[in-house]
């Protein structure tokens, strides 16, 4: 399963502005996702750790991360105040 990855704000200055991020297995969730991109260590372990509060957005709207992920679906992940 293949999903694009946008980030914004503070995320989006460390991470830039998105990717795809492919090979997910079956029944991935959005947590899935974010311990993933956490895995691979350095500024996506950082920004994206589990003592920091992201967000989460799946094909444009406000999700928990237990929302299941399907194949071509857009994530966005932010911080929880951003400005305009």
């Amino acid at each position: 399963m293949n999903v694009q990855v946008r980030y914004f704000a503070s995320l989006r200055e460390t991470l830039g502005s998105g990717e795809t991020v492919a090979d997910l297995p079956p029944g991935s969730t959005l947590a899935t996702l974010r311990d993933a991109l956490i895995a691979r260590g350095g500024a996506h372990a950082t920004a994206l750790a589990r003592s920091r509060s992201v967000r989460c957005a799946l094909d444009q709207k406000m999700s928990e991360e237990t929302a299941a992920l399907r194949d071509g679906a857009e994530v966005a992940f932010f911080p929880p105040v951003t400005g305009g």
